[in-house]
């Protein structure tokens, strides 16, 4: 499947998000990490800042599921990470490298830490208030990569913990239209685990912060390690800095 992407005004006028995107239940989330990381592709993300709706279609996420040595609850619960400990369905946000909060969802049962890193979304609603929050006017890059993504849609420290399958500030939402073909390639920027194939993604599509087709996907897991941790969104770093969903 292929797309004429147009002019950002006209990514909201092919449907009404208010009146078709439903919040999705707990239920509806699978507990498994990397199928709910594949489940969320096509679905919406939902963001109120006052009397303003911002919100964009998920076309990339990464999975870190639990024992995962890449994630932020592999060394067990802290209070940094508890919420990942919690039941899948809320978001779990943390501060990396001084400049940006990264958005996930958590995945699993209660008591078992695991998450789903969002890593872009393609804007629906409120593309000129994410133009402010992101300082530019390129709609592709508004919320391509999981920092932009955050900033795009002002996430920030008071939204960790929220209830996603909840009216609220932040919210889950069934898909506008159908997906297309789904892609699954290694994870971007992490130096443990590093041959998984949990990142998945719609393919084609120009949101997508990494490799988007066949052809690039095939030659980033062919890539060095070393090398490929050179990431255009954000770069690598260890451990505490690990964009990852847990750690």
């Amino acid at each position: 499947m292929s797309w004429t992407w147009q002019k950002d005004q006209e990514l909201q006028t092919a449907f009404h998000p208010s009146r078709e995107v439903q919040r999705l239940s707990r239920a509806s989330l699978p507990s498994d990490t990397a199928k709910l990381a594949e489940y969320l592709v096509g679905k919406t993300i939902v963001r109120r800042i006052g009397r303003n709706r911002i919100s964009g279609r998920i076309v990339e996420t990464e999975a870190y599921p639990p024992g995962d040595r890449s994630g932020h609850a592999y060394r067990g619960r802290t209070a940094r990470n508890q919420t990942l400990f919690l039941d899948r369905g809320l978001a779990y946000v943390y501060f990396v490298y001084g400049t940006s909060y990264m958005l996930n969802v958590t995945a699993e049962e209660p008591g078992v830490g695991a998450g789903v890193l969002l890593r872009a979304i393609e804007p629906l609603e409120g593309i000129s208030l994410m133009k402010r929050l992101r300082k530019t006017d390129n709609v592709t890059d508004l919320a391509r990569g999981p920092g932009r993504l955050a900033a795009a849609l002002e996430i920030d420290q008071r939204l960790d913990g929220v209830d996603l399958c909840a009216n609220g500030p932040l919210w889950l939402g069934t898909a506008v239209r159908e997906t297309a073909h789904i892609g699954k390639t290694v994870r971007i920027g992490i130096t443990r685990e590093v041959g998984r194939l949990l990142r998945f993604f719609e393919t084609g599509n120009p949101f997508v912060s990494g490799p988007s087709t066949r052809k690039e996907t095939v030659r980033l897991a062919s890539v060095p390690t070393r090398v490929r941790h050179s990431s255009p969104v954000l770069p690598s770093r260890e451990i505490s800095n690990k964009r990852g969903a847990s750690q």
